[in-house]
C-alpha cells in the first residue's frame, strides 16, 4: 500500500506539520492526525505482528475496533504500553514502536514460528509447559506474546508526560 492523503479533512490541519518517530525512524504528520493515519500517509503498511505466528499486520480499521495497531509510546519512565495507534493524536516529538516484533516489524525473528504451525495447535502452551514447571517457560512465552513493557515505576515526571498524550 502506498501512502496518500485526501485533499480535504475535517480535523487535520496541514498548515501545522508535526515530526514524530516510529520504530526509530523520523516521519512527518499534521496537527489532528492520529498516529495510525500519519503512518499510512507516510507509506508504513506493517504496524505490528500477529500473536502466535508473527505474521505481518497492517491497519484494517480506523477506530477502537482496530486489532493490529497496538504500540508502545515513548521510552523509559514515560513509556505507555499497549495503546492503539488509531487512538493517539500526534504531538511534536512523539516516539512510538511496535510491541510484537524483534528486531524490527519488517523482519521479525519470531516469524520462524510459521514453519512449525502444523505442530503448534491452539492452546498448546497451556498443556505442554506444566512439566517440570510453568515458571521455567513463562518468561519466554510472555516475551513471545508481544505485549508492551510498563514503566519501571510511576514518577511525577512520568505522570506529567503521560498527561500530554491525547488518547481519543
Amino acid at each position: 500500500m502506498s501512502g496518500w492523503r485526501s485533499d480535504s479533512g475535517v480535523t487535520v490541519d496541514r498548515s501545522k506539520p508535526i515530526t514524530f518517530r516510529w520504530a526509530g525512524k523520523s516521519y512527518q504528520g499534521y496537527a489532528g492526525d492520529t498516529l495510525a493515519s500519519a503512518l499510512v500517509a507516510n507509506g508504513v503498511s506493517i504496524i505490528g505482528r500477529s500473536f502466535k505466528y508473527h505474521r505481518p499486520r497492517g491497519l484494517i480499521a480506523a477506530g477502537l475496533e482496530e486489532p493490529n495497531a497496538i504500540v508502545q509510546l515513548e521510552q523509559g519512565a514515560t513509556t505507555v504500553p499497549n495503546v492503539k495507534a488509531t487512538q493517539i493524536e500526534l504531538y511534536e516529538g512523539l516516539s512510538a514502536a511496535p510491541v510484537n516484533a524483534s528486531p524490527s516489524v519488517e523482519f521479525d525473528l519470531m516469524a520462524v514460528n510459521s514453519l512449525f504451525k502444523r505442530f503448534i495447535p491452539a492452546a498448546f502452551y497451556y498443556k505442554t509447559f506444566f512439566w517440570p514447571s510453568w515458571r521455567l517457560f513463562e518468561p519466554s512465552i510472555r516475551k513471545a506474546a508481544g505485549l508492551g513493557t510498563g514503566r519501571p515505576s510511576p514518577t511525577p515526571t512520568a505522570m506529567n508526560s503521560a498527561s500530554r498524550m491525547s488518547i481519543r
